[in-house]
């Protein structure tokens, strides 16, 4: 997954040795999930140059680094903290196209990380549940198993892992596991002969193989904002990521949740003019006649022609609780972290606990909902707030519940009901146009 940073880019030309530092580094938890973006190079690339925060970053901040493999250019967000992972991997501004999950091969490492509380699991079954559907896994640190680079200890990994992914929901035939040490550099980019009884795919040969999702320029507009900014000279300038469809100079935009529509007078990237946006490019654009005031962070942008945002009156979502210490009833309040938007929603009333994996029904109408248990939940904002189902816009259909000042739960959005805005601002723009 890639978060927007701008931070100065490191180039190394010891690739290999840098690699290994940095996954080296990363092992320091049981599991890690990095989540890998992929987009295609304007020129084929054979040597993968790797471009990160220097090594001397540590793990605790979410570690962002782009690499090139013969195919694709990848950019890694290396998230080691399940806290933190979670919250990037949601409220981050694009979703992940594969995940690629690190275990650790040592004894008592494996097991922990496996274990019932283990992130191992944790991490798999977050990423299936907010749509990252391709995985990657790595035995990592497979030059300190007993004995040393072990092929029944990666066997015996191997089928217990598969087994989990596969009540997770992925299909374990379709999950390469390669062998690797960080440490030593074995199997990232160059074939070990230290493990010669395995004949898969290297680290980034797996990663060539990924497929990549079709973006989805052809749904309608979908832009949170992340900042409005007033420009001398120019005016009002909203700035996102579009998340679907396009964005076009003279088109007429509704921001929802207040149904405020304009005409959108041109569209910027990188301080340069374009004639269409596409998704999971981050954007300015200059709307006429909107004091800064009117707009802010979470408002979505949408085509007013086609399928204009709305505020949501309630929502239905699948819930999955984390770590919460106690107990969650009806009348619970926490934060929602969706998108862009940051607000309150009340837990109006817990409908039915599921079974997490099936998504069968266990209980109807729960008295309350404990950590592990999942539920559909019907959710009501304190706030006006746009949010859609994850069938039809995925970004805007994930969501993090965060109190304690952590996640305590994940959830993705099963059905709206959208009420429509009352005397919103139409600008005299918009009204030509039409």
């Amino acid at each position: 997954m890639v978060i927007p940073l701008s931070r100065s880019a490191l180039s190394l030309s010891s690739t290999q040795a840098y690699l290994k530092d940095l996954l080296f580094i990363s092992a320091a938890s049981f599991s890690n999930l990095s989540m890998t973006r992929l987009s295609m190079p304007p020129q084929q690339s054979l040597r993968a140059t790797l471009h990160g925060l220097g090594s001397g970053s540590g793990t605790l901040a979410a570690a962002l680094w782009k690499f090139e493999t013969t195919k694709y250019y990848c950019t890694v967000i290396d998230a080691p903290g399940h806290r933190d992972f979670i919250k990037n991997m949601i409220t981050g501004t694009s979703q992940a196209d594969c995940a690629v999950l690190i275990i650790d091969s040592t004894t008592g490492g494996f097991e922990a990380g496996i274990s019932k509380d283990g992130q191992t699991r944790e991490h798999a079954l977050l990423a299936f549940t907010l749509g990252v559907k391709q995985m990657i896994c790595c035995c990592n640190k497979m030059d300190a198993t007993t004995p040393k680079y072990s092929k029944a200890r990666y066997e015996e990994i191997v089928k217990e892992v598969s087994s989990y992914l596969k009540k997770v929901g992925y299909n374990p035939e379709k999950v390469p596991f390669v062998p690797i040490s960080g440490f030593e550099g074995d199997n990232m980019i160059e074939r070990s002969t230290n493990l010669d009884w395995y004949k898969g795919p290297t680290l980034l040969e797996a990663l060539d193989q990924i497929n990549e999702p079709k973006r989805p320029s052809d749904k309608p507009l979908r832009l949170p904002l992340q900042d409005v900014y007033k420009i001398g000279g120019i005016g009002t300038v909203p700035v996102g990521r579009v998340e679907t469809g396009v964005i076009k100079p003279g088109m007429v935009v509704t921001f929802g949740p207040t149904g405020l529509t304009t005409e959108v007078k041109s569209v910027e990237m990188h301080h340069e003019s374009l004639l269409e946006a596409l998704p999971g490019d981050n954007v300015g654009f200059n709307v006429k006649n909107v004091a800064v005031k009117d707009l802010k962070r979470g408002f979505v942008a949408s085509n007013s022609k086609d399928d204009p945002a709305k505020e949501a009156a309630n929502f239905t979502s699948q819930v999955i609780i984390m770590n919460h210490p106690g107990q969650i009833g009806n009348g619970y309040a926490p934060v929602l972290d969706c998108h862009t938007s940051h607000i309150a929603v009340k837990f109006a009333e817990l409908v039915t606990k599921i079974d997490r994996r099936s998504g069968k029904e266990i209980e109807a109408a729960p008295k309350f909902l404990k950590n592990g248990d999942a539920g559909i939940v019907k959710m009501i904002p304190t706030k006006p707030m746009v949010v859609e189902t994850f069938a039809t816009y995925p970004p805007l259909g994930r969501f993090a519940v965060r109190d304690m000042r952590q996640t305590v739960a994940v959830g993705v959005i099963k059905g709206v009901e959208k009420k429509d805005p009352t005397g919103a601002k139409v600008t005299k723009a918009a009204i030509k146009k039409k």
